[in-house]
């Protein structure tokens, strides 16, 4: 070995060491901070169509998407932006910008106000993680990313458990405004901790933005999602509020696709798609995350609006899920070190697939043990799914192409996670509009909401139903529930069929002096 690689590897511990620890607190309180905030937003989806007198499920379900979208578009401009202002001013900036945007969400005065401010929000907490990564990489190294990212995957441990739970219980003893001010004091606390502890960094700006390239594909994805979100609410895709903003969007990204190829330093670098190692995993990091997070989102709602659960108990029977997860995370992220990602991958693909099967066959009755159980599968295999594949799909990358390749799958994460949102509640309302006892029943709550008396005709379909009429409802949307989970579980399926083609042999070791690659979720 040369004598700086020898050197390389002196300098840098086999253990993560306590200064690296010091720094993980910063990075693992920003992104608790970030991820807690998207399950606890899950869990108050049916208060929000309630308080804001809501129609559709898929209107409040932008609250989600609009979050996520949000993080997708801001991403790329993170690895730039840090280049350009420093890695700790910019993390400091993210904390105050997504503190800010969760005071303006608990102050909306409707829907349409909160989904904005959900944007602004997302602004702040799409660059913590992306940041908190970098940070991580350089204080740990790039020789002990698997134990390192197994430390990161805390967040995705405690969210899914605290923040169900934390979101019920606020719901239930304070108001919905809560959920969003809790981030107040939690931002305070981590401005302080990242200025003291953060290390200074000297800002070097590298290449110029590719502002064309972002004023095509945000505007685009926003425009496409927005008119597959607005199918329910029109009730047919021929209305121009849903082709014409499907087809602006599906435009400028198909422009943005053929304009990426032109510039130097592209906002997304299609290019990079030659390696078929990183093609396989976008394609699957995107899979998974569309059938996933699409398929998550019904879990609360399912417990509140079908099971009559209130917000605080269908966050505690969602902690299995979290359980599960925290028993394979650390193992699946010390074995990413070790084993291909191939033979990761598809195991915990195919727990995740035979869950979502499972919840597609439950009705308004199935105990409890059954769906606890299947949450904690759904949680088994998501543990064993994530990290590996955002620690092996970078590594046969060269060391200039690592950076642009990580937001490649970062954008694929969140674009999928959007998708799967709205392609999940437009399911889910189109289920509710095909059955006319749901209709006849929210049909009824509106009513009571607005103090406007029902249709006459709603009320006799009722009556004729006589005291049968609640079961029915019951039952036909616990079918709608199912019938949605069915779709997520078919993803599901692609998903693990994709995940056969991952590498699965384990990759040749770098070669004498040359730096080993890690994945930089940033750029």
């Amino acid at each position: 070995m040369s004598k700086s690689a020898g050197s390389t590897a002196a300098a840098v511990p086999d253990k993560i060491d306590g200064a690296v620890l010091k720094v993980a607190g910063v990075v693992v309180l920003g992104a608790i901070m970030s991820i807690l905030d998207i399950t606890v937003v899950n869990v108050a989806l049916p208060t929000f169509q309630t308080e804001f007198d809501v129609a559709n499920y898929s209107t409040v379900a932008w609250t989600v998407t609009a979050y996520t979208l949000a993080l997708a578009t801001v991403i790329p401009l993170t690895g730039w932006a840090a280049d350009r202002f420093g890695t700790k001013r910019l993390y400091l900036s993210a904390l105050v910008l997504f503190t800010a945007g969760s005071v303006l969400c608990a102050l909306a005065w409707n829907i349409e106000a909160l989904i904005a401010f959900r944007v602004i929000q997302g602004l702040g907490g799409g660059m913590l993680m992306p940041l908190g990564m970098t940070i991580m990489t350089k204080a740990a190294g790039p020789e002990r990313i698997g134990r390192l990212m197994a430390i990161l995957g805390v967040p995705m441990l405690l969210g899914p458990i605290l923040g169900p739970i934390l979101g019920g219980w606020l719901l239930d003893n304070a108001t919905w405004h809560w959920i969003f001010l809790i981030n107040l004091p939690i931002g305070a606390i981590s401005l302080v901790y990242a200025y003291m502890v953060l290390p200074k960094d000297d800002p070097q700006p590298s290449e110029r933005f590719d502002f064309i390239g972002m004023l095509m594909l945000s505007p685009g994805l926003a425009l496409f999602l927005f008119g597959v979100s607005t199918i329910p609410e029109e009730g047919t895709v021929t209305a121009p509020k849903v082709w014409a903003t499907m087809l602006i969007g599906g435009l400028l990204v198909i422009a943005f696709v053929f304009y990426s190829f032109k510039p130097k330093h592209p906002l997304l670098d299609l290019r990079l798609f030659k390696n078929f190692n990183l093609s396989i995993s976008t394609i699957t990091m995107f899979l998974f995350a569309a059938s996933f997070f699409g398929g998550l989102l019904l879990v609360p709602t399912y417990f509140q609006q079908v099971r009559g659960e209130s917000a605080l108990m269908a966050g505690l029977l969602v902690v299995p899920q979290g359980l599960g997860t925290m028993l394979t995370m650390p193992l699946a992220g010390a074995l990413a070190d070790k084993l291909p990602v191939g033979r990761i991958v598809p195991i915990g693909m195919a727990a995740i697939t035979a869950a979502m099967f499972g919840l597609s066959q439950t009705d308004a009755h199935t105990s409890y043990p059954v769906l606890l159980g299947l949450l904690f599968v759904l949680g088994l295999g998501m543990g064993g799914t994530m990290m590996p594949l955002m620690t092996a799909a970078l590594r046969t990358l060269t060391e200039h192409e690592v950076a642009r390749g990580s937001t490649l799958l970062n954008i694929a994460q969140q674009i999928a996670s959007s998708v799967g949102v709205a392609i999940i509640s437009v399911v889910l309302t189109n289920q509710f509009k095909a059955s006319e006892p749901v209709s006849a029943a929210q049909a009824v709550g509106e009513a009571e909401r607005t103090g406007t008396p029902p249709d006459p005709s709603i009320l006799e379909y009722i009556q004729s139903l006589g005291a049968k009429f609640e079961s029915i409802v019951l039952d036909d949307m616990a079918s709608a529930f199912s019938t949605s989970y069915l779709v997520a579980a078919f993803l599901c399926l692609v998903t693990l069929a994709a995940s056969f083609f991952l590498p699965r042999k384990k990759e040749a070791a770098p070669a004498e002096g040359e730096q080993p690659k890690a994945p930089v979720m940033m750029h």
